[in-house]
């Protein structure tokens, strides 16, 4: 087993996190950051300002980590910092503190791939899922289905062709005035929605493929908004909206359980891995267990906390790909655009 202590800096997007994991130990420290109230005023992220927070709070965290594993430097082998895809101006953060700190302690560095990072991130849990499984991951911008072999063995099945699930949810949540981030605002407030008064239609799921298009749902909630809220108002206007929210829920869970269950029985793979922010929603939690159940298989999510961007899903990520050798130079980058396929593509 590898033993190295691995310190992990997630800064992709308006979370800082940072954790560190070991392979003798497992999950040591891990402290996060949001920048959610930052953001809210502005109904969504503000990329300077994300970059501008994560300068000001990465150092303490670190800082915070390291005492919380009652460690310092001296007892880190490496480092691991989110590399991309994300904000270019925050993963830059991220990777200049990581880089700078792996020369300093003189460790080696490896850059990560967020997606990777959640795809990964249930193997924190006590009970880790086996490959292979097939993934569905649902974080910000990405709704993908992939077969996973292994590490670095990625095979994309599906992906979405416009808006992610997660930008919907936040679009719609924003339409409809109920705050950011979208997906919290919309299941709480389909808790209160009557699941008999719309039907909203469940995209892509009436022909062959395993894609995602969920720019055409959103779209729909809008019009039905709009037609339905004439001449209401107060409490009359609050249910329109609860009842919206609850069918602009039901059909993006139903559309994302639809297509696993496809991408499940066309692989051949019983076991499904669910991450990402979106992986959080209870509803769609309950639906897949129970699909996944009729279908003979097995469900597995990370905890609450590491659905949301964490540092302790890089670290770990990062420890797999050190222990297998791989390292960078001193230089660092970002990549803001960077698909999950090119893991697979032979180092040159």
């Amino acid at each position: 087993m590898n033993q190295l202590t691995v310190l992990g800096i997630e800064t992709s997007c308006d979370e800082t996190g940072v954790a560190i994991y070991s392979g003798g130990a497992g999950l040591l420290a891990h402290q996060l950051y949001s920048q959610v109230e930052l953001h809210a005023e502005y109904g969504g992220v503000v990329p300077e300002l994300a970059s501008r927070d994560h300068v000001r709070k990465l150092v303490p965290l670190i800082r915070a980590t390291l005492n919380q594993a009652g460690m310092t430097g001296a007892d880190i082998g490496g480092i691991a910092y989110t590399a991309g895809p994300g904000l270019a101006g925050a993963l830059l953060s991220g990777a200049a503190v990581g880089r700078s700190l792996a020369w300093t302690w003189k460790v080696p560095a490896v850059e990560v791939h967020h997606m990777e990072g959640h795809l990964l991130a249930p193997m924190l849990e006590e009970t880790p899922p086996e490959f292979p499984f097939v993934a569905l991951l649902v974080s910000g911008g990405h709704t993908m289905l992939v077969k996973v072999a292994g590490i670095g063995r990625y095979e994309l099945l599906g992906e979405s062709l416009d808006d992610a699930a997660g930008e919907a949810f936040d679009k719609t949540a924003k339409m409809l005035g109920l705050g950011y981030p979208g997906g919290p605002a919309i299941a709480a407030r389909a808790e209160l929605g009557n699941p008999d008064h719309f039907t909203f239609p469940r995209p892509m799921t009436d022909r062959p493929g395993l894609d995602f298009s969920f720019s055409g749902l959103k779209t729909y909630a809008l019009t039905t908004m709009q037609r339905e809220s004439a001449g209401l108002q107060g409490e009359g206007l609050e249910m329109l909206k609860n009842d919206i929210a609850r069918a602009f829920e039901d059909a993006v869970v139903d559309t994302l359980m639809l297509k696993c269950r496809r991408a499940i029985r066309e692989s051949g793979v019983n076991t499904l891995v669910l991450a990402g922010g979106v992986a959080a929603n209870q509803r769609l939690r309950e639906k897949m267990n129970r699909m996944m159940s009729a279908e003979g298989g097995s469900a597995f999510y990370p905890r609450l906390d590491f659905c949301t961007d964490n540092g302790a899903m890089i670290a770990y990520a990062g420890w797999q790909r050190l222990g297998a050798g791989e390292s960078i130079g001193l230089a660092f980058q970002a990549r803001p655009r960077w698909s999950l396929m090119a893991l697979c593509e032979p180092a040159v």
